[in-house]
């Protein structure tokens, strides 16, 4: 097996889940560990026991003395594209964190310059990676309730990060409702036409600078339309991190918490002012589904580099995800529908 060499950008406290699993892949190597403050790095590099690694706090010089095969970016939001950028003008195959930009404009730039290059470039979104979401998927695409009519999702945690994340424009829709819209696509198979509705506020007693609390309507392929309402100031009665979801078909409804509790129905007799309704068989999760998030999509993705094949998150996907937040975006500062553009 030939080894890949990869460097390795943004040694903060996420930097840690991304390097538990890229030392435990045979046959790739952390050759650099970048930070543009150097004892991050050079914290990770004796963290990870990484005695060979080089480091540094410039990108652009650590690429020209070690000729990575691979850019791990797991810098904050703003830096992503120049990461981006830099990583794919030295050849380098790049996984980044989300969201892919802070800008459309950006992250048009950057699936071009992938395309330019031939390297891939591909968002960790790794909440499509577990076993219960693929579990939902499956029965959707099942047909058992009917065709999807509409879809809600709500998203409530107090969330106390601190840090870049307190001082953000957009907190909710550009950092975590990434997650979300990219699931409903996953799910669904359906693709954002036009926005709407959104509104953004910033509710009293949040410990944010700006709005951390969204409420947006989409109208999706196929006339289905798809809510989310969402806050990351709200304390008590906590959804998961996943969400929790509603799914209103033509011939039946399903609710899925973001975890293991899912069921669904679909009338028994079409009769009565409100039909008796029956519950449905569902799939069982898959015991063989190991799907585990962060580490299943950079598996994926090194698995690509090597061998060939387009991971599922690419660039060219991914971007229509975040065009949904910048639609939303754009729809709550204008106060008007806005038609997604990718």
């Amino acid at each position: 097996m030939d080894t890949l060499r990869a460097v390795l950008v943004g040694c903060g406290n996420m930097s840690r889940g991304w390097l538990r699993t890229i030392t435990t892949i045979e046959g790739l190597v952390i050759a650099g560990l970048v930070d543009l403050v150097e004892d991050a790095a050079r914290a990770r590099k004796d963290e990870f026991g990484l005695a060979r690694a080089l480091i540094g706090d410039d990108l652009e010089a650590m690429l020209s003395a070690v000729e990575p095969d691979i850019v791990f970016d797991v810098t904050v939001p703003e830096a992503h594209a120049q990461t981006t950028l830099t990583a794919l003008r030295h050849g380098c195959h790049v996984l980044g964190e989300k969201p892919m930009a802070t800008s459309m404009e950006d992250a048009r730039r950057m699936v071009e310059a992938a395309q330019r290059a031939g390297k891939l470039y591909v968002v960790a979104q790794n909440r499509r990676f577990t076993a219960p979401i693929r579990r939902v998927r499956e029965f959707l695409r099942s047909g058992a309730i009917g065709g999807l009519t509409t879809v809600n999702c709500d998203f409530y945690i107090g969330a106390h990060f601190g840090g870049f994340r307190n001082h953000m424009s957009h907190v909710l829709l550009l950092d975590m409702a990434i997650h979300t819209f990219d699931q409903v696509r996953f799910l669904t198979g359906l693709d954002a036409v036009r926005v709407a509705f959104c509104r953004e506020w910033n509710p009293h007693g949040s410990w944010y600078d700006r709005d951390a609390s969204a409420i947006a309507v989409f109208e999706m392929d196929d006339g289905v339309i798809f809510t989310y309402r969402g806050s990351w100031c709200a304390e008590g009665m906590n959804t998961s991190w996943e969400g929790d979801w509603r799914f209103v078909g033509a011939n039946g409804s399903a609710r899925w918490d973001g975890g293991a509790g899912f069921y669904a129905q679909t009338p028994e007799a079409p009769n009565g002012l409100v039909y008796k309704q029956r519950n449905l068989a569902l799939p069982e999760l898959d015991a063989n589904d190991l799907s585990e998030g962060h580490a299943s999509v950079i598996r994926q993705f090194v698995r690509c580099a090597r061998e060939g094949g387009t991971p599922e998150t690419i660039c060219t996907d991914n971007i229509k995800s975040l065009a949904m937040v910048f639609g939303a975006i754009e729809a709550a500062t204008s106060g008007r529908p806005i038609t997604i553009q990718i």
